[in-house]
């Protein structure tokens, strides 16, 4: 069935139900995570203090792993050539001797620590900053629409998209870091962009909501195709470019970013034709039946 069907085939009130439940499910994620770990979504190695450790993978993971299995090691990844090894937060002596043994093991290791100060101090900036720019797009959108119920259709929509992403990290085990962020970020842009060109068409042209809000779907859609495209060429490169190219790397921060936009992404598909749709449809119809009923 194509979505333009659905945009006039069935009630509004029938089809949001489906887009309740999935941020229902998106709380639901967010929520399990915060009581296990402390936050809605798990926390890099910016916010939570550690080290990173990057060594030529002449050994099999396991054997890396072994050789630093008195330090607190978080994660390791294989990133073509090399490993890269993720610890915990540790005393200076911890990782003074952390640092002596990668020094004498192996050749030219890259070694990046992150004090607890810094990581706590940008943990307050995001939860300052994060919120912080979507009131500030809020705001916006209930200036430039002055209709009470399209800014809030507009806000709802791109709130979903920025829950869904979220909820995206943990079932994917992308953690949050200054990557992630930025892709979150660009996200309420995006999305918010989306919205707007379908309450514009809505709200200024003529003739009955389903056909307006069809002929917004064309260049809607194609937006968001081109995007799309452009991400999942991103995340081939950044993934497997390295499999083709053993002298490349994998980009983490790259895939971890492009990981979160394309789970975004699809939501901002899904919450501008559909959530954002059909609240409009249904205020639209509904504002045209007061009126008929007050001129009666």
């Amino acid at each position: 069935m194509e979505l333009e069907d659905i945009i006039s085939k069935y009630p509004p009130k029938q089809i949001m139900l489906i887009p309740i439940a999935i941020i229902i499910l998106a709380l639901i994620s967010l929520g399990a995570t915060y009581l296990s770990t402390g936050s809605p979504v798990k926390l890099g190695i910016e916010f939570t203090g550690g080290t990173l450790v990057t060594v030529p993978s002449m050994e099999s993971e396991e054997s890396v792993a072994e050789e630093f299995a008195s330090y607190p090691l978080v994660d390791i990844r294989n990133i073509g050539s090399r490993y890269m090894l993720q610890f915990g937060p540790m005393s200076d002596s911890k990782y003074a001797e952390l640092a002596k043994l990668a020094n004498a093991k192996y050749d030219n290791p890259e070694i990046r620590h992150m004090g607890p100060i810094y990581s706590k101090e940008l943990q307050a900036q995001v939860i300052r900053y994060l919120p912080l720019s979507f009131l500030f797009m809020a705001i916006v959108v209930f200036v430039v629409f002055r209709h009470p119920m399209v800014s809030l259709l507009v806000v709802v929509s791109a709130l979903a998209d920025i829950l869904t992403a979220a909820a995206s990290m943990n079932l994917t085990g992308v953690q949050l870091s200054l990557g992630t962020v930025a892709a979150l970020l660009m996200l309420i842009g995006y999305s918010v962009d989306t919205d707007i060109l379908l309450s514009m068409r809505v709200l200024k042209r003529k003739g009955a909501v389903e056909d307006k809000i069809k002929g917004a779907m064309g260049t809607g859609l194609t937006m968001a195709g081109t995007t799309i495209a452009a991400i999942i060429s991103l995340i081939i490169i950044s993934n497997f470019l390295y499999l083709i190219v053993p002298s490349f790397t994998r980009m983490d921060i790259i895939a971890d970013m492009t990981t979160v936009l394309i789970f975004g992404l699809a939501a901002d598909v899904f919450n501008t034709w559909v959530t954002n749709a059909q609240g409009l449809r249904w205020y639209m119809n509904r504002s045209k039946k007061t009126v008929r009923g007050q001129r009666r």
